[in-house]
């Protein structure tokens, strides 16, 4: 195999395109027998090892695992196309359902300074994500990432959790999409889903509609993604135009005395909105995910990301500071919230305008959501933790097709189901989990190169990452279950973590400077980002954990009787465990030396 991973069986498949056989789910070696596949399973720990220790190179991301997609997805963005995908991904139900919610029942007028919070966190999040996609310009995003510097399995967990945001956060938006439908009909909500009694009732609020708008969703991301950009780039501008009318329409009619009370819920308050807020902020990452289409990466990202980033939070601030000026925080309606409002302060007319930028904006998160999951899935099955098949582009439409209809088939089938609160929920937790990730990966990349890092700074970096993450953990921990503003514990837990990032500060080199575009205040910057993501996470609900805790299990336990074997042989086959060719394995910071036959390193307990 040659350096850039095609062979001339790859070019075979590159020109017969898209298949379905049953080598395009299956078709490593542990599964071609009953035979084979018990010994894989007989030896799942040394393979577990493996895979553990396994760390991929950027240049097997950007070329070999590329290659596995059969064809090449087209170069066709700009910078000024990406700023327009981060808003359309970004500025959708959050802002237009949830900031109701959360200004009724958790901070009252204080949202404002929730959005601010979720904000900072987002903005420090984008700033990794950035560094990374403009050096790593591939589909996986931070599956991607993750793989390069904290190994095959961790990027497995995130991958997982990677989908599962996706899902969710298109379900949560598609069923938000049917409410301010149902606005602008002039009825309720209730009136356009079916209701089943006998199911529970998170569950049991059936919405078709939200199944018919995830359809068509569907088939403008499969045609293609110049064409999606186009749409979403028109339905975008549209979408500002409406949320410029909401926000001078809605200063005309602020009343201060509305602020006059401006954190009834405290402190505590404001931190929970913050978490479950977040969900407003998701969806940026997805523009990562479309850098193996830009044309120029080290300089559109960068603008991209942090362009729209930075306009979308300045517009979830300001909005929220009109909706509290226009209506006394109780009275706020939590399904409408802004719609509600206009028709209160006696602007009837606008809330059918506001009705119409909801759905316009809520149209165009659910279209770049489809085209950024599409993409991640498309590499997480190019290593073949999940079949292959989902890895395929099609050679006419140059969009990997195969992932956006079984992504949209999952969001469809949970939309048609699930609550809005519960989803969520769920989603910040996930979405929070893979920032505080990335964060960590960054860190990493910056002191950690396999073969320039000294052992001691290796151990170094080690410890001070543990002491970041426990200080970081401790201060959720106690702020999620104490009742009390007690502060006592926080003199404690917050010492620690400045004086673990110092330690990174001033007793470590950095092994690596990044070669186009880097964070500033490294490794303060990623730190904060973990410190905040994990702080969040301490202000989400006991239940949400629950049910993040029962889909690990379930994607671990496909890791460990498909994911993990497939992977492996996969491995073994193109050449990351053996030396010649060109390949090399990279293992605890050390080149291979020496391979079994098996194709396990004789190095792995090192």
């Amino acid at each position: 195999m040659g350096v850039d991973g095609v062979t001339g069986e790859d070019e075979g498949l590159r020109r017969r395109g898209c298949s379905c056989g049953k080598d395009d789910f299956l078709p490593e070696k542990s599964f071609k027998s009953w035979g084979n596949y018990v010994q894989a399973l007989k030896e799942t720990p040394n393979r577990f090892m493996n895979r553990v220790l396994t760390r991929s190179l950027d240049s097997t991301e950007l070329h070999e695992i590329k290659a596995r997609s059969q064809h090449e997805m087209k170069k066709n963005l700009s910078w000024w196309d990406l700023i327009w995908f981060g808003i359309g991904a970004v500025i959708g139900s959050g802002i237009f359902v949830l900031t109701g919610l959360q200004a009724q029942q958790v901070s009252g007028p204080a949202v404002v300074l929730s959005f601010v919070v979720s904000g900072v966190s987002a903005m420090l999040s984008v700033f990794c994500y950035t560094e990374f996609a403009v050096e790593i310009p591939v589909a996986g995003g931070s599956f991607a990432y993750l793989r390069v510097e904290l190994g095959d399995f961790i990027a497995y967990i995130a991958a997982g959790n990677i989908l599962l945001e996706y899902v969710i956060g298109g379900a949560a938006v598609a069923r938000s999409w049917t409410s301010y439908f149902a606005t602008l009909c002039n009825h309720d909500s209730d009136d356009f889903v079916i209701i089943v009694h006998s199911m529970p009732n998170d569950y049991s609020k059936l919405d078709p509609i939200a199944v018919v708008v995830v359809c068509v969703i569907c088939v403008l991301a499969v045609l293609s993604t110049k064409g999606s950009s186009r749409f979403n780039y028109i339905a975008s501008i549209i979408h500002v135009i409406v949320i410029l009318f909401i926000i001078i329409a809605g200063f005309t009619k602020a009343d201060t005395k509305n602020y006059s009370n401006f954190a009834p819920f405290g402190v505590r308050g404001i931190f929970k909105s913050s978490a479950v807020l977040f969900f407003a902020y998701v969806g940026f990452d997805a523009v990562s995910t479309m850098a193996e289409e830009t044309k120029n990466p080290a300089r559109d990202i960068p603008i991209g990301l942090v362009g729209s980033m930075a306009i979308t939070t300045a517009a979830y601030c300001l909005l929220s500071v009109v909706l509290c000026l226009m209506q006394p925080y109780p009275k706020i309606d939590k399904d409408a919230p802004f719609s509600v409002a206009f028709e209160a302060v006696g602007m009837s007319w606008a809330k059918y305008v506001v009705a119409a930028g909801a759905l316009k904006g809520m149209t165009t998160v659910l279209l770049v959501g489809a085209v950024g999951q599409a993409r991640y899935l498309t590499h997480i099955a190019r290593t073949h933790m999940l079949p292959p098949w989902l890895a395929q582009v099609h050679p006419k439409t140059s969009t990997p097709i195969n992932a956006t209809i079984v992504m949209l088939i999952a969001t469809a089938i949970i939309a048609f189901f699930t609550d809005l609160k519960i989803l969520a929920d769920l989603l910040s937790i996930s979405t929070l989990f893979i920032f505080l990730l990335v964060a960590l990966a960054l860190i990493v990349r910056r002191y950690y190169v396999s073969g320039e890092t000294s052992t001691t700074d290796r151990d170094k970096l080690i410890t001070c990452l543990i002491l970041i993450l426990g200080s970081s953990t401790a201060t959720a921990t106690y702020w999620g279950v104490s009742e009390n503003n007690d502060w006592v514990a926080y003199v404690i837990t917050m010492p620690i973590w400045f004086l673990a990032t110092s330690g990174i500060a001033v007793f470590i080199k950095q092994a690596r400077k990044p070669k186009v575009w880097g964070v500033p205040l490294v490794p303060w910057l990623p730190s904060l980002s973990i410190a905040i993501n994990i702080f969040l996470l301490g202000s989400i609900d006991g239940a949400s954990f629950k049910r993040f805790g029962i889909w690990t299990c379930v994607l671990l336990l496909y890791y460990f009787f498909f994911g993990l074997h497939a992977s492996y042989d996969t491995a073994k086959e193109s050449g990351e465990n053996r030396i010649g060719d060109g390949w090399k394995r990279v293992e605890e910071g050390q080149s291979v030396s020496t391979v079994t036959a098996s194709g396990v390193s004789l190095d792995e307990a090192k």
